[in-house]
């Protein structure tokens, strides 16, 4: 042993990651009036963020079958499904694996949606830690 440690026992200095990657992401807001519109961007790659509990579903509860708000301001993940959501003015958008979807219309009617193909929607559900950044950024063109 050299100084209290074992001749095998190696240290390694591990650096922050960065990354200028970004994931696509799209988020479900309200407007002024409660009605819900989303605006599309990104999420940076290798953020932490901070959560405290998260779950996965592949069911449907019936009260997410109509129009809807968010019960939470939360990061849905979808890790199977090809799904259209529809705001309040009928405009449609579709998540697929890949993109993260910030769920924060939390007023009005909400949104709906339904699954394009197959039966099942699997997904992630993350709350967004109360009075954190969801570190969501819009495109510039998109607005």
């Amino acid at each position: 042993m050299m100084n209290g440690q074992d001749e095998n026992q190696k240290n390694i200095n591990v650096a922050l990651e960065t990354s200028t990657g970004f994931v696509p992401a799209i988020r479900l807001i309200n407007n002024p009036d409660g009605s819900c519109t989303f605006e599309k961007g990104k999420m940076p790659t290798l953020k932490h963020i901070k959560a405290t509990v998260f779950w996965m579903s592949n069911e449907t509860e019936e009260w997410e079958k109509n129009d809807h708000p968010a019960p939470r301001r939360q990061y849905v993940i979808t890790i199977k499904g090809n799904i259209r959501f529809k705001v309040t003015d009928g405009t449609t958008f579709i998540i697929e694996p890949g993109i993260i979807l910030l769920a924060e219309d939390l007023k009005g009617s909400g949104h709906s949606w339904d699954i394009l193909k197959g039966k099942v929607w699997e997904r992630l559900y993350i709350p967004i830690v109360e009075n954190e950044d969801d570190f969501f950024i819009p495109d510039a063109d998109f607005m």
